[in-house]
């Protein structure tokens, strides 16, 4: 029996919950495969208003979009720009649409990295390993994205030689020196640390990394203001 898009809804959710109540846990999310891969192909149903696939294991395509494309999808919660997705070249003639997420641990939210016919998805994978697969880097998929995003800034502040920008749809990106830091939260907490920034929220929950990097933004930029008015009171 089909799911409906509550239903989809629902698991998503439920499975999201249990995926972080793993993580705060300790357990590492490259354990947590089947779990991250649930979640992914709950998430492309509901992004393209489409189903499971019938069978368990269904070869080739995990999800079948509301048009009829068969639909492959790759989930990762890996860290950083390292790392691949692989696939088998042997079934990818079964495939209309490849989708890859990737779970921001960080945020614990959904982000997609590819969505994009077979065609085009081809053009991205490399030559066949010695594992007999072939595979898109994710350094590769996170540049494309980047690419397409170009959302701009609306808040920034310096400290040192790192620049905070809160992005317009709410996401924080870390430079150094011009380069981007990824993940941003360490080297976030280790600013909140020098300028004596708490890193817990009222209810003794670590700030997540949007909301650290805001506050970093509005503490930095207001002692930056004090400092101006400083100087030009003693001029």
């Amino acid at each position: 029996m089909a799911l409906t898009q509550m239903q989809i809804i629902q698991s998503l959710g439920e499975a999201m919950s249990w995926f972080e109540r793993e993580l705060q846990w300790d357990v590492p999310p490259t354990e947590l495969r089947h779990l991250s891969g649930r979640i992914g192909e709950l998430y492309a149903a509901l992004i393209l208003n489409g189903q499971m696939a019938t069978e368990v294991n269904q070869q080739g395509y995990d999800v079948v979009s509301s048009n009829g494309e068969r639909v492959s999808v790759k989930t990762t919660a890996i860290m950083g720009n390292s790392g691949h997705i692989s696939f088998n070249p042997n079934t990818l003639d079964k495939v209309d649409r490849v989708v890859v997420l990737w779970i921001n641990t960080e945020e614990m939210q959904i982000e997609v990295l590819l969505n994009e016919p077979i065609n085009k998805a081809k053009e991205m994978m490399g030559n066949t390993n010695t594992s007999g697969r072939v595979s898109i880097s994710l350094s590769r998929l996170r540049v494309s994205i980047m690419n397409q995003r170009a959302i701009p800034a609306i808040k920034t502040a310096t400290y040192e030689e790192f620049e905070i920008e809160e992005l317009e749809n709410g996401t924080i990106q870390l430079k150094n020196n011009s380069i981007l830091l990824t993940p941003a939260k360490p080297t976030l907490r280790k600013l909140a640390s020098k300028l004596n920034i708490g890193i817990l929220n009222s209810n003794g929950n670590p700030y997540n990394t949007r909301q650290l990097g805001s506050l970093l933004i509005k503490m930095i930029n207001s002692l930056s203001n004090h400092s101006d008015k400083a100087n030009r009171t003693k001029n």
